[in-house]
């Protein structure tokens, strides 16, 4: 069984926002170039911080989305 790791997306006080962005990756390397890549048009969709998943344990997060 190989692991995949994920991104959960999370509004301001950390409740899970639903997503379609829920899509496995292979590699948590994979999983951060795909955030690296989106995680402005997240921040624009309103997701205000995101936490790293690999299977259900959290690798790390929850990460701010904003500026500050």
């Amino acid at each position: 069984m190989s692991e995949s790791y994920r991104w959960r997306l999370e509004d301001s006080s950390g409740a899970p926002l639903p997503s379609g962005h829920s899509v496995p990756f292979p590699t948590q390397a994979e999983a951060e170039a795909w955030f690296a890549e989106s995680w402005e048009d997240l921040a624009g969709a309103g997701v205000a911080q995101v936490s790293l998943l690999r299977e259900a344990e959290v690798v790390y997060g929850p990460m701010s989305l904003s500026a500050g």
